[in-house]
């Protein structure tokens, strides 16, 4: 048995302090102008007729939680802001109606930078958003246009401009490792970026998921992916960036200011449990995880005929829970406590992760200090691999 935790930690039903109370509330929005060819979400393009009947199906969905509190809220997408502004302003009343939202309340909306509007900002200002998370994915034209963007690099910095006039704590994604992009094109990218009225960064390495057009013709030839090193400076670049601005790399994949780290995103690595509404939005309450079906169309049918809109349920064990808190926490550049998840959960840790831990350590991937298991700077560039060894047996 591992010193890492108490030997005679049982394995219960649920944790011994019983299921996360969830906190969060996440809404998806599939609507789109159009689809881009790299993107495998639940979306649906040139189907605007359909946003009403979504509007209430949303409500019909949400009236079955009875109002609980929530600390933070998510509305993603899709984009959200594609949404007329009446209809956009329907959405943030229903929200406000079906969930207590608590006075320190986290409300973040995706966006694009072309459908932002001075009105559709005051719009979401007024009705409590205070972070917006805007897909620029680039600044450079040459790069939108081959991810199949609809904006331009200067209207991408206009938009964060104006938005942060209104909504101050301004989020950004940004994709790296694009067909034939070069490192010192990228390192643009960030300069601009760091450059603007942001707060916190997400950056994500091009990928090629099956069912998309850029799988597609990546299969063909016709799209060469960046070799695995050119990745890799990329994503050691984002890093010098940041450091260099005075951020925190708090997470694989982003970055923020001091107090900006995402605290919707937080609940999710904690495993704090959290509602979700809207076609393919997953939820994990009472230790179930539970996903609405992928295809709008199929969602709005069963929503109108008062089916329930679930495809997939699952009944997470205590040691599924428990092991899944391990791999998300460990993307979290400040680690994991071991001790205190194995006291939470009931389960182990050290000892039921023990193969997958020596594992991570031996490849050099994991580090342990001040009670806490971190991923060294190795490892950063192998997280899924060291989440992987606290999933598998």
């Amino acid at each position: 048995m591992s010193d890492l935790a108490n030997s005679d930690i049982a394995e219960p039903d649920q944790p011994p302090a019983g299921w996360p109370a969830p906190r969060s509330a996440y809404i998806h929005v599939p609507f789109c102008r159009h689809r881009c060819g790299y993107c495998n979400f639940s979306v649906v393009a040139q189907r605007d007729d359909l946003i009403q009947q979504y509007l209430e199906s949303i409500n019909a969905e949400l009236a079955g939680l009875g109002r609980p509190e929530v600390d933070t809220v998510f509305i993603g997408g899709g984009t959200p802001t594609h949404l007329a502004t009446p209809q956009l302003q329907r959405l943030m009343q229903i929200v406000e109606h079906r969930f207590a939202i608590q006075p320190n309340v986290e409300w973040s909306m995706e966006a694009n930078p072309e459908d932002i509007s001075a009105e559709k900002l005051a719009v979401m200002r007024d009705s409590g958003v205070n972070r917006l998370s805007l897909g620029v994915q680039s600044f450079s034209d040459g790069k939108l246009q081959l991810l199949e963007r609809s904006h331009r690099g200067i209207e991408a910095e206009e938009i964060i401009q104006l938005a942060a006039g209104a909504i101050p704590n301004i989020s950004i994604d940004l994709i790296f490792a694009a067909p034939k992009e070069t490192l010192a094109e990228w390192t643009e990218d960030l300069q601009k970026a760091f450059s603007l009225p942001i707060a916190h960064l997400s950056t994500y390495a091009l990928t090629y998921e099956k069912g998309t057009s850029f799988w597609t013709r990546a299969r063909s030839g016709n799209l060469s992916a960046a070799t695995e090193q050119l990745e890799v400076d990329m994503y050691n670049a984002a890093r010098q960036a940041a450091k260099q601005s005075g951020w925190e790399h708090y997470e694989i994949s982003n970055f923020a200011k001091s107090e900006s780290q995402c605290r919707h995103n937080l609940a999710y690595w904690h495993g704090r449990g959290w509602y979700a509404a809207g076609p393919g939005a997953a939820s994990f309450v009472g230790g179930h995880r539970n996903v609405n079906h992928r295809s709008t169309t199929t969602y709005l049918k069963r929503m109108a005929a008062g089916q329930d809109p679930v495809a997939e349920s699952e009944a997470i064990s205590t040691v599924q829970y428990a092991r899944e808190l391990a791999a998300f926490g460990i993307r979290m550049l400040a680690g994991i406590d071991v001790v205190k998840l194995s006291r939470e959960t009931g389960v182990d840790l050290g000892d039921e992760c023990r193969l997958g831990i020596e594992e991570a350590t031996r490849h050099g991937w994991l580090a342990a200090s001040d009670g806490r298991m971190r991923l060294t700077q190795q490892g950063v560039l192998f997280a899924d691999s060291v989440a992987a060894c606290f999933l598998s047996d």
